[in-house]
């Protein structure tokens, strides 16, 4: 890479730091290509990245961001997993580190707030936002539901007692 495809990729991630809710660090120790195809395709799927880059470019793209406290956890073979939802990058990370032994969470953080491997492990155990959204929008039905089934119950009784008089004529 020469200077300038370097600073491509620092304003790019900079840029993409900017934007994210969380992001993990994890350390790969050996995984495939195919391992690795499908930890991004598994991060895609649920509105995240998975990006390998250089620590030190990484490092300089960090200033500036609310993640400059993680710059420590960048050493080795270590790659980024963000996503605008505080909990799908860390959700699908932590379940990809429980079946595959060659990725290891390090650490990560949720804006300025600093995780280590079990706060970002916790932090996957959480429902998603768009889970904690239908929860809401659930509670918010319910009691108009029950209102709807309340008003219509006299009137369903009502007709129950016409049919029957109605039948008792007719026969």
């Amino acid at each position: 890479m020469d200077r300038n495809q370097k600073a491509e990729v620092v304003s790019a991630l900079n840029a993409h730091l900017a934007e994210v809710g969380v992001v993990v660090v994890t350390r790969n120790l050996g995984m495939t290509v195919a391992q690795s195809t499908d930890l991004r395709q598994k991060m895609r799927a649920a509105g995240a990245t998975y990006k390998v880059t250089k620590n030190r470019l990484a490092r300089i793209a960090l200033e500036g961001t609310d993640y400059t406290g993680i710059s420590d956890l960048l050493t080795g073979p270590v790659a980024l997993a963000s996503s605008a939802d505080p909990v799908a990058a860390a959700k699908v990370a932590v379940e990809f580190a429980k079946t595959n032994d060659k990725i290891e969470i390090v650490g990560g953080a949720m804006g300025e707030v600093l995780l280590n491997a079990e706060g970002v492990k916790a932090l996957a155990s959480m429902p998603s936002l768009d889970e904690l959204r239908a929860k809401i929008v659930g509670l918010l039905v319910a009691p108009a539901t029950k209102l709807a089934t309340v008003t219509q119950a006299p009137a369903a009784q009502l007709a129950r007692v016409f049919n029957a008089y109605a039948e008792k004529n007719a026969a």
